[in-house]
């Protein structure tokens, strides 16, 4: 699904946020994406949402080879890809629906596909009975459903999500992390990159650690540890 091969990402004026990084994640799998702060971790999802474009090295994402996507084309190649902010990116001038249906508004689906998209949407997530309300009232927590229910409308077989827990407490947090592993259970691939070890080292799933823009050590989800030299 996804395949990092050397991949390098330089700035202007010569900072080097990512160096000769690879790994592989394969379809279906849920792993956590770690390190220290201005390791990388969001420039890899950038490098994978096409936001960026590496600097050296090879991006596939589901068989495409990033490099080769145009600008023209981007759209369409996000429409298979579910995003989730820590800090949510909600429209507070719009309903929770409203809030959820954008994507599907967007690719053009007819209003009762839309409608029964977004119920379904915002069934997984427990938030069914807030569909009228304003993202402004509702907790934190649950402004970061309505996120994942955004993400998952389309039904896409990727799901990455940034700090998706970095505002919320324990409790809210394990809550959340619950729901991505309900989405990785129905086949969705899920990529999260967090700061969170004391949670993600009690799940049972694979950690890539970067340091410095280089993979430090890819944790497998049985708890062996690969270094990666």
């Amino acid at each position: 699904m996804i395949h990092f091969n050397h991949v390098e990402k330089r700035y202007a004026g010569g900072y080097e946020a990512l160096s000769q990084l690879s790994f592989n994640i394969a379809a279906g799998e849920m792993v956590f994406l770690t390190g220290h702060s201005g390791a990388g971790k969001s420039t890899v999802l950038k490098l994978i949402t096409l936001i960026e474009r590496a600097s050296a090295g090879q991006v596939m994402v589901n068989g495409q080879n990033l490099a080769a996507i145009t600008r023209r084309r981007i759209p369409y190649m996000r429409r298979s890809i579910g995003m989730i902010f820590q800090n949510h990116k909600l429209l507070n001038d719009r309903t929770v629906f409203d809030n959820v249906a954008l994507p599907l508004v967007i690719a053009g689906y007819s209003r009762d596909e839309i409608g029964r998209r977004v119920r379904a949407a915002l069934d997984k997530v427990n938030l069914l009975d807030k569909e009228r309300l304003y993202p402004v009232i509702l907790s934190g927590g649950e402004q970061q459903r309505v996120g994942i229910a955004r993400a998952v409308v389309n039904k896409p077989p990727l799901l990455l999500a940034d700090e998706p827990t970095g505002n919320l407490d324990p409790e809210l947090s394990r809550e959340i992390m619950a729901l991505f592993e309900q989405f990785n259970h129905y086949g969705v691939t899920v990529l999260i990159a967090s700061h969170d070890l004391d949670l993600i080292t009690r799940m049972p799933y694979r950690i890539l650690t970067l340091k410095n823009g280089r993979l430090l050590a890819d944790t497998q989800a049985r708890g062996h540890e690969r270094a990666i030299q």
